[in-house]
């Protein structure tokens, strides 16, 4: 499985377009099924970025939502939270991307994003911003106690 790894600065054109780096574009297409759409982008709900989502990892959200009743307001809640500000987008020629505007203001991004890899989604932050947050997840990562492989959840034995 190809995964996203680094973090890379590129340009926002005057048309809301930036190219996605290189090494990202090649994990999107080894991911991408015939006829989908190149990458998911949809708001984070933890931060002020933008996550890009490929199209099979994105559609793997939706297995909790089979659990909930269809016609429930639990339902109604998630689905909106995960699909009513997502956006399919498709790369051009130049492996560049629409940015939708209310993506770019969720982002604060003007002139200069950056794309920070997190292994299987990317995430585009306005490039100080992506620096603060790499600071404080290696802070944090040290305080993070990791579960035991096994699948019990790190309990023991």
């Amino acid at each position: 499985m190809s995964v996203f790894l680094g973090t890379h600065q590129n340009r926002l054109d005057a048309k809301g377009r930036v190219s996605i780096p290189a090494s990202f574009r090649t994990a999107l297409r080894a991911q991408a099924a015939a006829g989908e759409s190149l990458v998911i982008l949809r708001p984070s709900h933890q931060h002020p970025c933008i996550e890009a989502w490929p199209p099979a990892t994105f559609a793997a959200l939706s297995q909790p939502l089979d659990r909930l009743d269809m016609f429930s307001d639990d339902h109604d809640d998630m689905a909106a939270a995960l699909y009513a500000d997502a956006y399919p987008a498709d790369s051009d020629r130049e492996g560049r991307i629409i940015l939708p505007d209310t993506l770019k203001e969720h982002a604060r991004l003007t002139d200069s994003v950056a794309f920070m890899g997190l292994g299987r989604i990317f995430q585009i932050w306005e490039p100080a911003a992506a620096e603060r947050r790499r600071a404080e997840a290696r802070t944090r990562s040290r305080q993070v106690a990791l579960p035991a492989r096994g699948g019990n959840g790190g309990a023991a034995p």
